[in-house]
């Protein structure tokens, strides 16, 4: 239903808020029930037993695959089963374990697990950490400098060890089920805090019953590589990589949110969306948005195949500027790998296509290789095969070189 201005002093009903959030946690999160079943299982044996849920979770996968979605609705979960939750995003431009530092503090607080009578004496500890961990602009408190710091090559990892043990511990004493960690953009975490991280956390296992903790993390999918650089048990962690939807959770995707403002979407306008988004999240959600935007539904309305091919070069102008910019991105060398792969004109791509259209040995390609995989513009999908991570990209890119 389309809502235009009318005279004669009728009202004219307000259209209803388009319910797609393309870069955004979505509203319905369809699909990923083995995966929020396997941060469940790890969650259950913490608030059962009072100890550590296992080993560090690691979801993997391309950009726009929905890890923080998964991610968020899991913390809504936990907080929803007596849990308290921290938050942590990585940014290579910010040490990781600072951060941790304050979400875990923060998230005590807004939990009130702290009594009053105990803040001031736990803000001095949150400083003794920061002291031990080299945070910068940390001011030490009389208390900090009358404790003796540890030695110095374990101080970050016996920080990190006894702050996730003494706010799980509280947690729990306070009638909490215990405190769950969620950590996302891990890759992003320099390789010195993530063996911090893994060693205490490998620390706080050895004692598992009296550490009532969780450890939930997501990244690119170079992280299982970086977490395996960084200490080798570290690749003992449990991987998981997120693929992209079913044809039925897609359906759901769009579908869901729409029902729920009482609009419907037509068969053929799903069977529509759902091929051209191949599966994929943001996609999903972007091309929802626009069709959405041209449709301008009321309750009662059916979205048709009409309104998808209206919205449809809204989405394709979005998507152009994020093939752009990650075409920008890249270096020269790295340009001509990509101009390579898409040539091949297959979803998978051996080293050895990429080399033969370089004119050039495979081992001469490995710098760019990495260098793509660690900007999750392509990733490894087989011994010596890489694609690339977001659908239509190889058309992007060979229609810039035609």
């Amino acid at each position: 239903m389309k809502y235009q201005d009318v005279s004669g002093g009728r009202a004219v009903p307000e259209p209803l808020p388009n319910p797609y959030t393309p870069g955004q946690v979505p509203r319905v999160l369809a699909g990923r029930r083995s995966e929020l079943a396997r941060i469940r299982d790890q969650l259950g044996r913490v608030g059962t037993f009072g100890e550590i849920g296992g080993p560090l979770l690691v979801f993997h996968a391309p950009r726009g695959l929905g890890k923080t979605s998964l991610l968020r609705a899991a913390q809504r979960d936990a907080e929803e089963s007596g849990f308290v939750s921290a938050w942590v995003a990585c940014s290579r431009q910010h040490p990781f374990l600072p951060e941790l530092v304050r979400a875990v503090g923060r998230a005590l607080e807004r939990a009130e697990v702290i009594p009053a009578d105990e803040s001031a004496r736990w803000h001095a500890r949150l400083d003794r950490v920061g002291v031990q961990l080299g945070v910068p602009g940390v001011r030490v408190t009389g208390e900090v400098a009358r404790t003796p710091p540890p030695e110095p090559a374990a101080a970050p990892i016996a920080a990190v060890e006894d702050l996730l043990h003494d706010a799980a511990d509280r947690v729990r004493r306070r009638g909490g089920a215990g405190l769950v960690t969620f950590v996302d953009e891990l890759h992003a975490a320099s390789a010195d805090d993530m063996s911090v991280l893994l060693n205490a956390w490998q620390n706080l296992d050895g004692d598992r019953e009296h550490n009532p903790l969780a450890l939930v993390t997501a990244g690119l999918p170079v992280t299982p590589e970086a977490l395996t650089r960084a200490a080798t048990f570290g690749e003992r962690s449990a991987f998981v990589p997120l693929d992209v939807l079913a044809d039925p959770d897609a359906r759901a995707a769009l579908a869901a949110p729409a029902e729920a403002l009482g609009v419907a979407w037509a068969d053929e306008a799903l069977d529509r969306i759902v091929r051209e988004a191949r599966g994929h999240p943001y996609f999903l959600q972007l091309m929802g948005s626009t069709t959405w935007a041209a449709a301008v539904p009321g309750n009662g309305d059916t979205i048709g195949l009409e309104d998808v091919v209206a919205g449809l070069p809204g989405a394709d102008q979005q998507l152009t500027a994020m093939y752009r910019a990650r075409w920008g991105a890249a270096t020269k060398r790295e340009q001509e790998f990509l101009s390579a792969m898409a040539e091949a004109g297959t979803d998978n791509v051996t080293r050895a296509q990429i080399a033969a259209a370089l004119g050039t040995d495979t081992r001469s390609i490995s710098v760019p290789r990495e260098r793509l995989i660690e900007k999750g513009v392509i990733e490894p999908v087989g011994h010596g095969l890489v694609r690339f991570t977001m659908p239509g990209f190889a058309a992007y890119v060979r229609h810039r070189n035609d």
